[in-house]
């Protein structure tokens, strides 16, 4: 057993080829935080997330399930959920949505994924992670700062020139249009600055 101190948090161990049954064995002993597994085979421990996050969090997840109930296009998962990505990494975004056809899948993977940096995360870590996402299926991924009060867009396939898409950095606004998988989705920002 490993001692987690939470003032250490987030930690990174690497622990290569750890398996789906390794890992939720993992998962059981440490049940108040969060666990994901990289790709290059590193565990990441991250403390529960504090009041403010989980206030914004909340803002985001309500506003991307209403839009799925009413569109009825897919579902919503916040972030609870975990999911095998087809490189072997077990991640887990804040907000994610899912088409019907995709959720019937064994090991669903969803096309839009919101990941929301708070107070502990690390941005390079979490610029890692959303390139992992949109290079193993996610067509659109957002990672919002509320601190810069910024929304990187992260989208899959190739730009006009024909190389890997950039992400773009949005700053300054009050909403943020979706597109591809979530075309008419609109994200009201204001409740996430606004905190």
């Amino acid at each position: 057993m490993v001692m987690v101190e939470e003032t250490y948090l987030p930690l990174t161990l690497y622990a290569p080829g750890l398996t789906d049954k390794k890992f939720q064995e993992f998962c059981d002993k440490y049940p108040n935080f969060s666990l994901e597994y990289t790709t290059e085979g590193e565990l990441v421990i991250m403390p529960p997330t504090d009041p403010e996050t989980g206030v914004r969090n909340a803002a985001i997840t309500y506003q991307l399930m209403k839009y799925a109930i009413e569109s009825k296009t897919g579902r919503v998962t916040d972030s609870s959920a975990g999911f095998v990505l087809p490189s072997g990494a077990r991640l887990s975004p804040d907000a994610a949505w899912i088409s019907l056809n995709a959720f019937q899948s064994s090991k669903p993977v969803p096309e839009f994924v919101i990941e929301l940096l708070s107070p502990s995360d690390r941005p390079t870590i979490t610029k890692r992670k959303m390139a992992e996402w949109i290079e193993n299926g996610v067509r659109l991924a957002w990672m919002i700062d509320p601190r810069a009060q910024s929304v990187t867009i992260y989208r899959s396939g190739l730009c006009a020139m024909g190389r890997k898409n950039e992400p773009e950095v949005r700053s300054g606004i009050e909403q943020l249009a979706g597109e591809g998988p979530v075309d008419g989705f609109i994200l009201d920002l204001r409740p996430i600055w606004n905190v």
